[in-house]
């Protein structure tokens, strides 16, 4: 609780008074301490005597619950010291509280005093000022209690399926002791969410068949719902987590905002990652179900907008319509359609998306893990918040030297597509100087799909390094306290790279980072890589890698040791054969082991 300074010391002060303080513990930060008391639910608020526990609740509470039992403490510190029925509370978003009453209970008396005379005016009042009165506003039928609905089978398909109303809904079982330690976190939310959006709950126990039919395979599983369309939370359980999901949810299911030039602006001062949709006079109503298709998948992860500002296009340099782009901390790519079919393939689209919505430096953490680390080489920063000064610097280091790669990937990127459109352009040259039509034809019909070309794919992050200590730790073996490190993590491979080409450890320095970069990206890595595994899964990992980047040698050498096995195999079922005395073989023929050549009796 903040106080005055001048009052620090003063025997009439809140602490000093009732010998009572109020504190709070950032578990991110500081997680061995809040393991330690086994804070497991967020918020969580205990009340300590002495060093020792004395009442604990779990998940956020309403303002006159927390109220009464303050009141209930500081009464039993200092008896006598508390006016009955509490303080008055202020109301929901205020900042202060009315003048008035000191409690509640006087206030209400007051209301109750006040009551035959608003009754007397009432009846003298005109007609006239009857119909002046402001007619209420409809409320809204989203969720109109803040509680999170028990849905059956039946009553499922009736207000989830068959409307268009968005439904956030909960697949659960009573016994998960995950769905338990969840559960205030979502009646939280679903309080939040009052007005705005319906919260829903399926006990799969009872409901065997409806959780079948929507595939559900563990517990809990969080689905959102809208219009015959669904997608999975995978995100944090925690009650901002959830929040923060359901308000993105609400934001996209009122469509997709157009915007102008100023407006985007203000967006990219919040928004790190900003999917913009270019369009003109001329887009059909097919592309925009289209991208209205999209926004779905898209809650969590980025902003969509669209606009037809002549600014907006001016800054990105967009000449043809309709055009996807996305902006990542004010660095454009764009989504390449060879046809305009391309535009309204939404699956096509979708997945390009789901490789740039990450920033370009994201932070690692357990929701999105897979994501970033899977099918790519990752620049690791493993850096520390308690050290302010070199973590700002450290971030801002990894994120230049991310923006220089990507600006080197798209300079090559753009000289290989130019190398394939020259190529085809000689081929076409060369079939109407011999006047080939059938030549010409094949020319003309080549596409140039760059998709097509392999390439290593890079990406950056960074990873808090007090949050997950022994994870790094046992997988890297570094220790955050000894300063900022950064490690490049091929996970597909289980191995990484945490030294340069001299054997020095990589610094968070754009230029100690891409020169690193440029060694391990060559087949094979001009670097000796390290495992994150045991000496033989590392060793099957080696060779997995090794038959992946050259699958013709990996399989001349297995026709090789196939033809070699054969070999042997022969060889020793000759000596076998011609070289043992014993065994069934040779007891039925009638020349015997030698061929006749024996010295026996012959009848």
């Amino acid at each position: 609780m903040s106080k005055d300074l001048s009052e620090g010391d003063s025997l009439n002060s809140f602490s000093r008074y009732y010998d009572f303080n109020f504190a709070k513990v950032n578990c991110v930060a500081y997680k061995d301490a809040c393991s330690a008391h086994q804070i497991n639910n967020f918020p969580s608020i205990v009340q300590f005597k002495d060093g020792k526990e004395v009442k604990r609740t779990k998940g956020a509470q309403e303002l006159n619950v927390l109220s009464n039992w303050v009141e209930e403490v500081l009464e039993s510190v200092r008896p006598g010291s508390r006016t009955q029925g509490g303080p008055k509370l202020p109301k929901v978003g205020d900042h202060s509280v009315a003048t008035g009453p000191e409690t509640e209970e006087e206030a209400k008396e007051g209301e109750t005093s006040e009551k035959p005379a608003e009754s007397t005016s009432a009846t003298k009042s005109t007609p006239t000022e009857t119909i002046k009165t402001a007619p209420a506003k409809a409320k809204s039928t989203l969720n109109p209690s803040g509680v999170s609905q028990p849905l059956t089978a039946e009553s499922f398909q009736k207000q989830v399926t068959n409307t268009l109303d968005p439904w956030f809904v909960k697949f659960y079982a009573p016994w998960c002791h995950h769905c338990q330690a969840m559960q205030p976190n979502w009646a939280q939310m679903a309080r939040e969410m009052r007005g705005k959006l319906n919260v829903g709950e399926v006990n799969c126990d009872v409901e065997k068949r409806l959780c079948k039919d929507a595939h559900v395979k563990g517990y809990p599983t969080l689905l959102f719902f809208r219009g015959g369309e669904r997608v999975e939370y995978n995100g944090l359980r925690g009650i901002g987590d959830l929040i923060d999901y359901a308000k993105n949810a609400v934001d996209i299911g009122g469509g997709v905002d157009d915007v102008d030039f100023a407006t985007f602006e203000k967006l990219e001062e919040t928004e790190e990652v900003i999917f913009v949709y270019f369009y003109d006079h001329a887009t059909t109503s097919e592309d925009f179900m289209a991208l209205e298709r999209l926004t779905l998948s898209l809650i969590g992860h980025a902003k969509l907008v669209k606009t037809t500002d002549p600014e907006m296009a001016k800054r990105f340099k967009i000449s043809t319509w309709p055009r996807l782009m996305v902006s990542r901390d004010g660095k454009p790519s764009y989504y390449t359609a060879i046809a305009p079919k391309d535009m309204r393939d939404s699956r096509k689209v979708l997945n390009w998306m789901k490789s740039v919505w990450l920033p370009i430096v994201p932070e690692l953490t357990s929701s999105n893990a897979r994501e970033i680390m899977d099918g790519k080489l990752v620049v690791l920063g493993i850096l520390s918040r308690s050290r302010s000064d070199e973590f700002i610097i450290a971030k801002r280091e990894i994120k230049n030297a991310a923006l220089e790669w990507i600006d080197k990937q798209t300079h090559m990127f753009e000289l290989e597509r130019q190398e394939l459109r020259d190529a085809k352009q000689l081929r076409i040259e060369e079939a109407e100087d011999r006047n080939d039509q059938r030549a010409l034809r094949a020319a003309k019909g080549i596409r140039i799909n760059m998709d097509d070309i392999e390439r290593k794919n890079v990406g950056f992050a960074w990873v808090d390094g007090v949050f997950w200590e022994r994870w790094i730790r046992t997988t890297y073996g570094i220790d955050v306290k000894d300063g900022e490190k950064v490690v490049i993590n091929d996970e597909d491979n289980r191995r990484y790279w945490d030294v340069t080409i001299t054997g020095e450890p990589i610094r968070p320095s754009r230029t100690s980072i891409l020169e690193t970069i440029g060694k391990v990206v060559k087949s094979p890595p001009q670097i000796t890589a390290k495992s994150t595994t045991g000496r033989f899964t590392g060793i099957f990992y080696q060779v997995r890698g090794f038959c992946s980047g050259h699958p013709w040698v990996a399989l001349g050498v297995a026709i090789g040791f196939l033809l070699a096995g054969s070999l042997f195999g022969k060889s020793r079922m000759r000596r076998r054969t011609f070289g043992n005395t014993g065994g069934f073989f040779q007891l039925d023929g009638k020349e015997g082991l030698l061929g006749g050549a024996g010295g026996g009796k012959n009848d």
